[in-house]
């Protein structure tokens, strides 16, 4: 009994794991259906594992349900998307400021190896999306501050359903591995102020490009 347990609470998680790297990626965006049955079989299991994960995603903030339509994942208000955006300006820019002050030669390399694959990637937005996450979340993690990475995680579940990404285009992973490079010296250099700059900057446009979106698909 106890080894069955086991087994659903581990498909319960891979299920929920893999519907959050679907709305992740932009498999699943703001605002599709979720049906139980459907995913069952896109996922391989029972529909049980299927109705828990979708309950802890809808306890997560991520899922919501709709009067005669059902289970969809959530869509963020720009009200929501510009909130979001100043806390993450907030964090980003206080991470880049921290990261000049104690990130390693090897996390500086790391930085610039990403930020290569980035410019590499401008075909393939999911792939240009990833390699983004990973760069920020390096920077996150050249900040030695633990509170601060927990800061920036209690907002993961909003970001996820930001939606389609801003590296849609050539010209806009183009500009933002120029922006990336300009944070990467101000780090190199261990210039504090000019790497807070540098990201505010950074994360504005960010902003921008997303509102954009947003009117597009409105």
């Amino acid at each position: 009994i106890f080894y069955l347990f086991n087994k659903t609470i581990a498909t319960i998680m891979k299920v929920y794991e893999k519907l959050i790297s679907s709305i992740l990626s932009g498999d699943l965006l703001p605002g599709d259906r979720l049906r139980e049955i459907d995913l069952a079989k896109r996922l391989n299991v029972s529909r049980t594992p299927v109705r828990e994960a979708m309950r802890r995603l809808e306890a997560d903030g991520l899922i919501t349900h709709k009067p005669r339509i059902g289970a969809e994942v959530r869509t963020l208000t720009q009200e929501e998307i510009v909130e979001l955006y100043e806390m993450r300006i907030v964090l980003e820019a206080t991470a880049a400021k921290m990261a000049a002050k104690h990130a390693s030669n090897s996390e500086i390399s790391i930085l610039e190896h990403l930020n290569t694959d980035l410019l590499d990637a401008t075909s393939d937005p999911k792939i240009a999306s990833k390699i983004n996450r990973k760069f920020h979340s390096c920077i996150l993690s050249a900040t030695r501050n633990r509170f601060l990475f927990s800061s920036y995680n209690s907002l993961s579940n909003a970001l996820v359903l930001l939606g389609k990404t801003t590296l849609s285009s050539k010209e806009r992973v183009q500009e933002v591995h120029k922006q990336h490079d300009k944070i990467i010296s101000a780090i190199k250099f261990a210039d504090g102020d000019l790497a807070e700059a540098e990201m505010r900057a950074h994360m504005e446009t960010s902003l921008t490009h997303r509102l954009n979106i947003l009117q597009v698909y409105d």
